[in-house]
């Protein structure tokens, strides 16, 4: 309870930092640049994440996927990852019978015309889509990936088999090749060859970084169609669903014991294929976004111990200019715990309104960065507001402490004397 000579102090304590508005701003400037830092990288960071999680949720979090080499492959590859021999559709139809396996799908992908050979466009009537991704799957894919068609159907096993000339289209590649109207029954000119479109896939979630999915500009073959135009390409990526996201692990174990024994790998010998799930990259940008989080706090720590270092000082320097009004106030009967109280109130209230003024920066640093980049949807953290406006309230009370209990211990007849 705040007693009358407690409101009295409080009140001075205001009055001084009122009186000095310039000096109190440019001592709480490491404050609000530490507070501000904190502020608009954790809001990026946490757009970011969130970004992240809508992607692995799009994805299945109950997926597991196989690849011939490591996803996460830096440098240079052995000779052991170059020798690897490719998954095959074989491999992946022998996991179809596994405990807690509800789907199973092969592909073969095509990514963009500078990674491979072939004009990677589709054409119609004079309009064409480029930098389309190329992709043969198997019919079963739709269930592995719950894809969602905004018209049509997916080809089927039996057309997969017959290596029908369908193809189904992703969103913006429908739309930049057909606008408005609808593809289903035309024939669009692929690699040189016509195809007929039963399927346009519904539109995705963003990409990480914001705008288009580059999956929204796909076209997905019959698997078999799909080899028949590009005979050469022999590696399959496999997908398979596990019918809860409880049961991923033991599926992983299902799937590496089956192709290690398929795969003729000897018991003392690593995997010679890798195995992947949406955690996974959960992992990984949580590992990248650690490293920004460090960088953070390396910058904005430095913000703040200039700031406290400069609260401390001002408060040495007004200790001294306030010598005789501080023996004054004790001659009139302040005791020790209310000049220690006046000051350390006023620098924890220099620092409070640093965060203040550091939060609010921070907000408007975050609402330009969302409104101009939508590859960096920021967000602002309740948790990091609170935590950096309770440590710019700490700094001033970590740096303020040692003025004030000088000042509280003067001599007051002393004080009086000062000049």
């Amino acid at each position: 309870m705040l007693n009358r000579d407690h409101l009295e102090t409080i009140n001075m304590a205001m009055d001084t930092i009122a009186k000095n508005k310039l000096r109190s701003a440019l001592t709480v400037l490491g404050i609000v640049i530490g507070v501000m830092t904190v502020i608009a990288i954790s809001s990026v960071v946490r757009g970011l994440n969130s970004r992240i999680q809508e992607q692995v949720a799009e994805m299945g979090s109950n997926v597991v996927w196989i690849y011939r080499f490591d996803v996460f492959q830096f440098g240079r590859p052995s000779t052991e990852l170059l020798t690897r021999k490719e998954l095959t559709l074989e491999d992946a139809m022998a996991l179809r019978d596994l405990p807690h396996v509800s789907s199973v799908g092969a592909g073969i992908r095509m990514f963009m015309p500078q990674f491979g050979s072939g004009t990677y466009s589709v054409k119609y009537k004079g309009r064409k889509a480029s930098n389309v991704i190329l992709e043969g799957d198997t019919s079963s894919i739709k269930d592995v990936y719950d894809i969602a068609l905004k018209e049509g159907r997916f080809f089927t096993e039996e057309e997969d088999q017959r290596r029908a000339n369908v193809i189904a289209l992703g969103y913006d590649t429908a739309e930049e090749v057909f606008g408005a109207a609808s593809p289903l029954g035309k024939e669009i000119n692929i690699e040189g060859e016509l195809f007929s479109v039963i399927a346009v896939a519904d539109k995705r979630k963003s990409g990480v970084g914001g705008g288009k999915n580059p999956d929204d500009n796909i076209v997905y073959f019959p698997l078999q169609t799909f080899k028949k135009i590009h005979p050469e390409l022999k590696d399959h990526w496999v997908s398979v669903k596990a019918d809860s996201h409880a049961t991923v692990d033991a599926v992983k174990d299902e799937i590496r014991e089956v192709l290690r024994r398929r795969r003729h790998v000897k018991f003392n010998q690593a995997d010679n294929f890798a195995i992947f799930t949406p955690d996974a990259l959960s992992d990984l940008w949580g590992q990248l976004t650690g490293g920004i989080f460090v960088f953070m706090f390396a910058v904005s720590s430095v913000g703040l111990i200039v700031g406290g270092v400069g609260v401390m000082n001002i408060m040495l320097v007004s200790v001294t200019e306030r010598t005789r009004e501080i023996g004054v106030r004790k001659a009139i009967g302040a005791t020790k715990r209310n000049i220690l109280f006046q000051f350390t109130l006023e620098a924890i209230t220099l620092c409070a309104l640093g965060g203040v003024i550091g939060i609010f920066i921070g907000a408007m640093i975050t609402w330009g960065i969302r409104s101009a980049f939508q590859a960096l949807p920021a967000t602002m953290s309740l948790y990091w507001t609170v935590a950096a406006f309770s440590v710019s309230c700490s700094i001033g009370l970590l740096f303020g402490i040692y003025p004030a209990w000088k000042a509280a211990n003067l001599d007051p007849i002393e004080a009086l004397r000062y000049e």
